[in-house]
């Protein structure tokens, strides 16, 4: 692509598909030249326009949007690249300054015609979470002090100076930037936030039953080593058998070695990659936002009736579930449960938040269809933090799936950072 303008469509991060090399070398390479970082026959631009090396030696993100001209011509609209970044694991060939165990951004490039639209951002964000899912424990990245605009994008997601870690190169001094993944609630408090109806203990494991209503309460919560593995997988599976439900089991960081691999061999998929994004709350943004003044927010111990239904008419829609067994979940911990309203009293939006140790965990958010880009989803996130910070909670949590860019973007803008990610498995 050569510069044109952004669609209106969203933009979305993906790994670079082969076919895609090309456009991305090209991309990267016009971009650099944009920015002044790019002479006239400089031998850095064949490395530059080498996609297919980064992709073999690295991890290539892409940004795309649909095609100019491509938008509701068909149901999978043709794509063009707008930005590209590498993610560069310790001691490969694009890796400059990382040390052990991080992981180094590299070659952040965005179509000049796709600029001020927040490409660079969705692929940084988009980085962080995938260095998060490797398990990378940082994330490094070199920049110009000339670089104001990229800068302040750095310092919004988290990233701190290392000045010990600056350096340079025939003359160019290059400022060394960081990014540590924030501490996860851990397995035991959002559990603590997402009760099932009923539990099983199965040699240490946590066995959530709930008719089926939610993964996370109907997942098996590997919460221990079992001395046999597949005997322990086999008596879950026989728990979740007896109940007439699939068997599911959660994997994350910190599962038993083997675990993924234990389960793919017993004919389990990996299903609802999801990430966990925490921020702290001792610096809250402004509670309000640009929505109409006649619409309401109220915070309750407990969910009644109109909370439900405007949570289940959202998450249920085209499905049958039962509402006491939704009920029973939802109000199986300690929670506040927050209704935007309209004027006329309807239920716009509704947002839980629950409270565990000094955490809250942000779930069921939910705007109706006909309220939707009036801000509400924001204006019920920062209610919520504040509500619960003035029960006492320090940090919160969420969690997103992976699949959801949507809310990953939402939340990215109110200050979250992703720290862990997990999927659900099952056969």
């Amino acid at each position: 692509m050569t510069g044109a303008a952004v669609p209106a469509a969203p933009v979305r991060v993906r790994l670079a598909r082969p076919e895609e090399h090309a456009a991305v070398g090209a991309l990267t390479a016009e971009a650099y030249r944009a920015d002044g970082l790019l002479e006239v026959d400089d031998e850095y631009e064949v490395e530059l326009r080498d996609a297919t090396r980064r992709a073999r030696e690295a991890v290539l993100l892409v940004a795309t949007a649909p095609a100019a001209g491509s938008a509701g011509a068909a149901a999978d609209p043709a794509e063009e690249v707008v930005g590209t970044l590498t993610l560069a694991p310790y001691a490969t060939s694009y890796a400059e300054i990382a040390e052990p165990g991080e992981l180094e951004l590299r070659m952040l490039a965005v179509a000049p015609g796709a600029r001020g639209r927040g490409v660079a951002a969705r692929l940084v964000t988009a980085a962080l979470r995938e260095a998060v899912a490797r398990r990378a424990r940082g994330v490094v990245l070199s920049t110009l002090v000339e670089m104001a605009t990229a800068r302040r994008l750095y310092d919004r997601l988290g990233f701190a100076a290392a000045p010990a870690r600056d350096w340079g190169h025939e003359g160019v001094h290059l400022q060394a930037l960081t990014w540590t993944p924030p501490v996860a609630p851990g397995v035991l408090v959002e559990a603590a936030t997402w009760v099932p109806v009923a539990t099983r203990d199965v040699d240490g494991w946590r066995l959530g039953l709930s008719s089926g209503f939610t993964r996370r309460a109907n997942s098996a919560l590997p919460l221990g080593t079992p001395e046999d593995l597949a005997a322990t997988l086999g008596r879950v599976e026989a728990g979740y058998a007896a109940a007439g439900q699939p068997s599911v089991v959660r994997v994350c960081s910190g599962a038993p070695d083997g675990l993924a691999a234990a389960l793919t061999a017993r004919g389990y998929a990996e299903r609802a990659a999801t990430d966990v994004l925490v921020r702290d709350l001792d610096a809250l943004p402004p509670e309000r936002v640009a929505v109409p003044p006649d619409v309401r927010v109220a915070v309750a111990d407990a969910p009644d009736d109109a909370w439900l239904a405007g949570w289940l008419g959202v998450k249920a829609a085209g499905g049958a579930v039962d509402p006491a067994t939704a009920r029973a979940v939802v109000s199986g911990s300690p929670a506040l449960y927050l209704t935007a309203t309209g004027a006329d009293g309807a239920t716009l939006g509704v947002l839980r938040a629950a409270l565990a140790d000094d955490w809250t965990g942000l779930s069921c958010l939910v705007v109706a269809p006909e309220a939707r880009r009036r801000g509400l989803g924001r204006l019920l996130t920062r209610a919520g933090l504040r509500a619960a910070a003035d029960r006492g909670a320090r940090r919160a949590f969420l969690q997103v799936e992976v699949a959801n860019p949507g809310a990953a973007d939402l939340y990215a803008g109110e200050g979250f950072r992703p720290a862990e990610r997990y999927a659900y498995w099952e056969r």
